[in-house]
């Protein structure tokens, strides 16, 4: 596993998934999962803002992760603020779609202060 840690990725379109992968990977991120080991960060896919809820919920039973959200049901005015992840209780929101340099960025931010 590279200095960075690996990220655990929860998306259900594997066109994307295999996206977040490849820019992840470029990036010198790990998204393999070692045995034993927590995630540093865990992306998720959230269909709906009504469910994130129980969606987040889900992922924190099984992750002592902060959690960066995407979803195509964000707006780009909301899901770049503060407020929106607050109530979504993730670190991060990303709409669908973005761009490598928003992923990254993303990422970033949602890992600062977990080294």
């Amino acid at each position: 596993m590279n200095q960075k840690g690996f990220i655990a990725i929860h998306e259900g379109d594997d066109l994307i998934r295999q996206l977040l992968e490849r820019w992840l990977g470029e990036a010198g991120h790990s998204v393999r999962p070692v045995a034993g080991e927590s995630p540093r960060l865990v992306i998720a896919d959230i269909p709906s803002p009504r469910g994130a809820q129980s969606r987040i919920e889900a992922l924190r039973a099984v992750y002592a992760a902060p959690i960066l959200g995407l979803s195509g049901r964000f707006r780009r005015g909301l899901a770049g603020s503060a407020d929106a992840a607050r109530r979504f209780g993730v670190k991060k929101v990303l709409p669908k779609p973005f761009t490598r340099k928003e992923l990254l960025s993303a990422v970033d931010q949602a890992l600062e202060g977990t080294e």
